[in-house]
């Protein structure tokens, strides 16, 4: 039996394992209460009285939306379901950002299309201070498009943690001690979009958006936050003791750092911190572990 084969057998006994908990007073996010339309109002439609949400990408336009909120800390998540078929050359996305410009604070997570019978990839990205460029892909093991899945980010003060399905597939830990800039001073939005990015999406750019398939849908429902909220008592985010910040969520646990080695083994596909062409010495933080 296959590590990845073995894996599956053990996520699919115990999936409880691998859940993160939830508070006794978090409420389930609507999308008229808790977001507002950032760009093209009329490629995002409402279903479900708001419970969950369809973007749209044609010719003409894609579009995106933004939380009415900031926040420090926590642990945000939504169940989406990505664009169907071919796909290539379209980019939904799902992140947090300061909106900050130069000394942005940003983490991404941007499913990158495919043409029909190819893997879907996910890129995850950790902007810290205005500083990006730290990209990492990995092929998702399942279709993407087929049904919903839950796609979440931790955000604490000892680390990051991008989870598909509750597995996880990216850490960034603080390394402030190794002169390593961290997320830890600007309060984020949470940030979804549905656009053309063809020029480099897919295989670098070389494969283009057909757009006799538009249009392309993407699916969300299931938004959930956990997170202290800004505006407000901003030091109530370094103080306040929430789930997020207690120790055991200070690194990863056995099983979640077994299934974290499962992904980068049999389904990472670029790490920028083994980009020799880019880093010929990898940056610091490369050598952090989990």
């Amino acid at each position: 039996m296959t590590g990845g084969s073995f894996f599956n057998i053990f996520f699919i006994l115990f999936p409880m394992l691998f859940l993160l908990p939830q508070s006794s007073v978090a409420k389930p996010a609507f999308f008229m209460r808790d977001f507002h339309t950032t760009w093209a109002e009329s490629h995002l439609k409402l279903l479900n009285n708001g419970a969950a949400i369809q973007l749209s990408l044609d010719p003409s336009s894609g579009c995106g939306f933004a939380s009415n909120n900031k926040f420090m800390f926590g642990h945000v998540r939504m169940k989406i379901k990505l664009v169907p078929g071919d796909s290539a050359g379209t980019v939904t996305a799902f992140y947090l950002n300061s909106a900050t410009e130069a000394i942005r604070d940003e983490l991404d997570f941007e499913f990158l299309g495919n043409r029909s019978g190819q893997p879907y990839t996910v890129q995850t990205n950790v902007y810290a201070h205005g500083k990006g460029d730290r990209e990492q892909r990995v092929n998702l093991w399942f279709d993407p498009s087929a049904d919903f899945h839950t796609y979440s980010i931790l955000w604490n003060h000892q680390h990051i943690v991008f989870f598909v399905d509750a597995i996880p597939i990216r850490v960034y830990k603080n390394n402030e001690a190794r002169g390593v800039a961290y997320p830890n001073a600007q309060p984020m939005g949470i940030y979804s979009t549905l656009w053309n990015a063809d020029d480099w999406a897919t295989r670098g750019g070389l494969e283009k958006i057909d757009w006799s398939k538009a249009p392309f849908y993407a699916y969300y429902k299931d938004f959930d936050i956990e997170a202290c909220a800004v505006p407000g008592a901003r030091s109530d985010c370094n103080t306040v003791s929430s789930w997020w910040d207690a120790p055991s969520y200070h690194q990863l646990s056995p099983i979640q750092a077994r299934a974290y080695r499962w992904v980068r083994l049999h389904h990472m596909i670029y790490d920028y911190c083994t980009d020799r062409a880019r880093y010929p010495v990898a940056p610091p933080e490369c050598f952090a572990g989990i």
